[in-house]
């Protein structure tokens, strides 16, 4: 049987297998403020997609610390998923090119340049959004 550490539940503990860091965070700094405080410095980090401690940090120390998680925005959640749907308007066209490439109806090359065109221009927009048009 593994001498690994279990958790309440009896299965292995979540660290289990992950590689241990030299400087663990270890000591907790309590800090009182209003509600209205609060609600703004978590609303602040999200803004900068950081947890709330990470952000803390950053302010105080002028990094969050190398393994600050990000947490997406909601806005940039959203951006990612129409994103997606992009792509899937991409794979229909491409089911829309080899029906119309067995029936030999064409569409005018000036229609399908249009359209073309308008997706280009989405997927440019939604990638500039998301800070990944290099």
């Amino acid at each position: 049987m593994s001498d690994a550490p279990k958790s309440s539940n009896g299965k292995a503990a979540p660290w289990r297998g992950r590689k241990r860091v030299s400087d663990p965070k270890n000591d907790l700094i309590a800090l009182r403020c209003t509600a209205k405080d609060h609600a703004a410095i978590d609303e602040d980090a999200e803004k900068a997609g950081l947890s709330v401690s990470a952000y803390l940090r950053a302010l105080a120390l002028g990094a969050p610390g190398p393994r600050a998680v990000r947490r997406l925005p909601v806005e940039r959640i959203e951006l990612a998923k129409l994103l997606g749907h992009i792509g899937k308007l991409g794979s229909n066209v491409n089911q829309i090119a080899k029906a119309v490439h067995t029936t030999r109806n064409l569409p005018s090359w000036s229609e399908l340049a249009a359209i073309q065109q308008e997706v280009a221009q989405m997927r440019a927009a939604l990638l500039k959004a998301l800070n990944r048009d290099h």
